[in-house]
């Protein structure tokens, strides 16, 4: 039986390196969680899309999924955008248990940690 997995959901964007912060909190999770198979999918101009993702994933025997979206605040695209997305993929795979949280900017303990982070730029000479 494959592990359960988490996608961190990201819009994507045409330069590579933007995808960096994304790949290195992936591989933070991976390290801390090797029980689960962590990986990256994206709304747009990047791959794996978040379908396509999820396909791999049920071909390699996953049957549960959290998809965490890597977002700020939760604005059109986690709002409008995932949820047509996620009905589709529940369509395609109705044997997988997927789930959705919240935008990662709308937790209290991720808005502390930037908090923290701004404030120690003050510090910063």
């Amino acid at each position: 039986m494959a592990k359960p997995s988490l996608i961190l959901f990201a819009h994507g964007a045409r330069d590579p390196r933007w995808a960096e912060p994304f790949q290195r909190l992936r591989q933070i999770l991976q390290a801390q969680s090797p029980d689960i198979d962590v990986s990256l999918a994206f709304l747009e101009l990047m791959s794996p899309r978040l379908p396509e993702r999820v396909a791999q994933l049920v071909a390699e025997g996953c049957t549960e999924v959290t998809v965490v979206p890597v977002f700020f605040g939760q604005g059109g695209h986690v709002l409008r955008d995932l949820p047509v997305i996620l009905e589709q993929i529940r369509k395609d795979h109705p044997q997988l248990a997927i789930k959705a949280s919240p935008a990662v900017g709308e937790s209290e303990e991720v808005l502390n940690a930037i908090a923290g982070y701004c404030l120690g730029q003050m510090r910063v000479q």
